[in-house]
């Protein structure tokens, strides 16, 4: 069971990773998402899963679906900003003429590599920025993306290669817009995420700069119950915590989602509402509104890639299963 097979999604080829609890199927045609992440065992949908039908909605909004890479995360004001002395405009595409969700969108990768072994199987994809000429109208910077997804087990982990490819130093932020299903149960399911504090968002969901005490949001340390929940909250990890996400259902079964702390330092949670079928788990490395904020990297999470510079940023997906 441990191998990768192809197959079709909307007249895009998929690649789908094999193992004895997991099927994972990779969409790199398309973005490179993740749109399925099928339990074996439990015969049930992880992932808030794109229907071929919903292929046109896909293509404009395809961070509603799966896991999508966000380069960079969250809103832009106005998706205008300068780092060292260069000015960068984003295209607004959001209410209020704000940038959100960054430049990688539907893009089409390349798969370069296949790995079967004993342990488990791997697909390592590839995509270069100098290849979308809508990327480099607006950060005109050759990057060499390189993403490995490993699946062993129950254990699925994504790898991000950046390489910087330019001649001066760049702002970098990139994270994962992760839809989980709760699938219309919220009652039974709660979430426990090591966080120390929620970041002040303005009118129009920008980042203030503020910190606010986590209040009701406490509970996310301890466990917080997601029936009753309406959240579209940025927060802050604490310097001795780890970045770690465990959604788990009253029966035992659950997801640990695992970031790179070194990178990851702030969480998105939202809900799409009060919560019913999703609940969105995003890892970020910068924070919405980053290069407008007045702060330092610790704050904001901004990573100055230098040329030459190569970054690989990892993060960890593992099914729990209830105890026999």
């Amino acid at each position: 069971m441990k191998q990768v097979t192809k197959g079709q999604w909307g007249g895009y080829d998929t690649y789908i990773l094999h193992s004895r609890e997991l099927e994972v199927t990779l969409l790199p045609r398309l973005g490179n998402n993740v749109i399925s992440l099928w339990d074996r065992k439990e015969n049930r949908e992880i992932l808030r899963r794109p229907e071929e039908s919903d292929l046109s909605f896909y293509l404009q909004k395809p961070y509603h679906f799966g896991m999508p890479l966000l380069i960079p995360p969250g809103r832009i004001r106005e998706g205008q900003f300068q780092f060292e002395g260069t000015s960068y405009q984003f295209e607004p595409n959001s209410a209020g003429g704000h940038h959100i969700h960054g430049l990688h969108r539907a893009q089409s990768w390349c798969v370069s590599d296949i790995e079967e072994d004993e342990e488990g199987c791997a697909v390592t994809t590839e995509f270069n920025t100098a290849d979308d000429p809508r990327w480099m109208e607006q950060f005109p910077v050759p990057l060499k993306f390189e993403m490995t997804f490993r699946l062993q087990d129950a254990r699925f982990k994504q790898t991000l290669k950046v390489s910087h490819l330019g001649d001066k130093n760049i702002p970098f932020g990139m994270g994962y817009h992760t839809w989980f299903m709760i699938d219309g149960e919220p009652d039974r399911w709660k979430l426990e995420l090591p966080v120390q504090s929620v970041y002040e968002l303005n009118n129009e969901l920008l980042t203030s700069g503020n910190l606010l005490p986590l209040g009701e949001l406490e509970a996310l340390n301890q466990g917080m119950e997601l029936a009753g929940t309406n959240l579209d909250t940025v927060l802050r990890i604490g310097d001795e915590q780890s970045a770690e996400a465990v959604l788990m259902r009253n029966d035992g079964y659950g997801l640990r989602y695992t970031a790179d702390k070194e990178f990851f330092r702030h969480w998105v949670i939202y809900t799409k509402g009060t919560a019913d079928q999703f609940l969105c788990i995003e890892p970020y490395t910068w924070l919405p509104d980053a290069p407008n904020l007045d702060k330092d990297s610790s704050f904001t999470g901004i990573i100055t890639l230098k040329p030459g510079q190569t970054l690989a940023v990892s993060s960890l997906l593992e099914i729990i299963y209830p105890e026999l």
